[in-house]
């Protein structure tokens, strides 16, 4: 049998790194060690997704299909944005094949930018009954959304129970949370886009005040969402905004953390939607999946293919949901097997926005932040 190896490579922002030949070179130098044959075929995976979460995803897919992935990453600080930043100076010369992300709205941005190509995977689409939801699949048929997590609000289990914890994200402002709140930069990644989910449902003014409320009442910032738990385990803050995964994650770890969905004010029945949430208004847990698309012009246009199938395939959202991140799958059957086992894992109430709209606002909500907190 083949043994199989993987080179990861981990990009920062301003530091030259190897090209992908350099870890293709090292990965076979790594084989040849092992007594296998160098110069397989190979795939060349961009990913913001957890150390954690690559880890089983990729080595079952190379074990079953004999395919070696290169990944290329970053640090949770700007791997988003970075990986963003990298595929769009590569777009004329593309070195990626497969974009995999933890969140929908850069993909989106990169799909609309002519970085992705439409890839429609048979044995996905086969998966589910009437094919794939539409509210997980791309505009044109460029990426798939999986494996969902959502906002929440964590926070220390050794100062609070969930019900003295707020349910709306106004309340943070309150002066009883005075310096006892935290968050990531709202620059990348998940949090950029929640900021802009509130820009697309409040409106770009009712989100500047909510964050000046934040800052003027000592909101504290982080280098991603896992700092914030950290710094909640740590007792620096009591509650902050974060990710599920990151929660579940900390409490396998043993941390003091746990977490609240955000409520939601909606009259029953009615559809989420700029026109039916008022400023301020809380509006339930918003929901974000992983995405996955193929690279416009990549090099391995086949195992890209293949790689795309396995990780939107319901073993691959299986691998992701059995981690410590307990990321919902989209398909119903494996999502109520996740909540036999972690009953709180079940997002509710969710808020499933327009990820096409919501990604139309991070430049606004990108420059909100700027003016309200200098970054």
């Amino acid at each position: 049998m083949r043994t199989l190896s993987r080179r990861i490579c981990t990009l920062s922002l301003g530091i030259a790194i190897a090209s992908i030949a350099g870890c293709s070179n090292e990965s076979e130098s790594a084989e040849g060690a092992d007594g296998a044959t160098a110069g397989g075929p190979t795939v060349v995976l961009y990913t913001s997704a957890d150390d954690y979460l690559l880890e089983d995803v990729v080595a079952e897919f190379e074990n079953r299909t004999g395919i070696e992935v290169l990944e290329v990453g970053d640090t949770e600080a700007t791997k988003t944005v970075g990986l963003y930043a990298r595929l769009r100076d590569e777009k004329d010369a593309p070195r990626a094949d497969v974009w995999w992300s933890s969140e929908p709205f850069y993909t989106i941005r990169l799909a609309n930018e002519g970085v992705l190509e439409p890839y429609t995977s048979e044995s996905g689409e086969q998966s589910i009954p009437g094919g794939w939801p539409e509210a997980y699949r791309g505009a044109d048929g460029m990426w798939y959304g999986i494996a969902n997590r959502a906002r929440v609000i964590a926070f220390d289990t050794r100062k609070l129970t969930a019900e003295q914890v707020p349910g709306a994200l106004r309340d943070l402002a309150e002066p009883e949370w005075e310096g006892k709140v935290g968050m990531a930069r709202p620059t990348f990644g998940t949090t950029v886009g929640h900021v802009a989910t509130l820009v697309h449902l409040w409106g770009e003014e009712p989100t500047r005040q909510w964050l000046q409320a934040m800052e003027a009442n000592g909101l504290r910032l982080y280098d991603g969402n896992s700092s914030v738990v950290r710094a909640i385990a740590n007792g620096e803050i009591e509650v902050g905004l974060t990710d599920t995964d990151d929660v579940w994650a900390a409490q396998a770890a043993g941390m003091p953390v746990d977490l609240v969905y955000e409520v939601t004010e909606l009259d029953s029945g009615a559809q989420l939607s700029p026109d039916s949430v008022f400023p301020m208004m809380s509006f339930g847990a918003l929901t974000i999946p992983n995405t996955v698309a193929r690279v416009a012009g990549g090099p391995n246009p086949e195992e890209a293919q293949q790689l795309i199938d396995f990780l939107i395939s319901e073993a691959g959202e299986r691998l992701i949901m059995a981690s410590d991140s307990r990321n919902v799958p989209i398909r119903e059957l494996a999502a109520e097997e996740l909540y036999v086992q972690f009953p709180r894992a079940r997002i509710e109430p969710a808020a499933s926005v327009d990820l096409e709209a919501v990604a139309g606002e991070i430049e606004t909500a990108r420059s909100l932040v700027k003016d309200v907190f200098g970054l």
